[in-house]
């Protein structure tokens, strides 16, 4: 299984390339067509897609993931 994520937040128009093997995070451009594309357009228009990631949580800072919160 690969441990490449493409990452989208709420209000940012941009994307990320997360490489869980080499610890690293770079902005990503989406090509222009495709099923990337396509699942962008879906984000954009305030859907989610989630494939082959069965957790993930948006957190305000890490010192709160290091300590167990999960909301707040």
């Amino acid at each position: 299984m690969s441990k490449i994520v493409v990452i989208g937040l709420p209000g940012e128009t941009g994307l990320y390339l997360a490489d869980l093997d080499a610890g690293t995070v770079v902005a990503f451009e989406v090509p222009a067509n495709g099923t990337l594309a396509s699942a962008n357009d879906i984000r954009k228009a305030g859907g989610s897609v989630v494939k082959d990631v069965d957790f993930a949580v948006a957190i305000g800072a890490s010192e709160a993931a290091f300590s167990g919160v999960f909301d707040g």
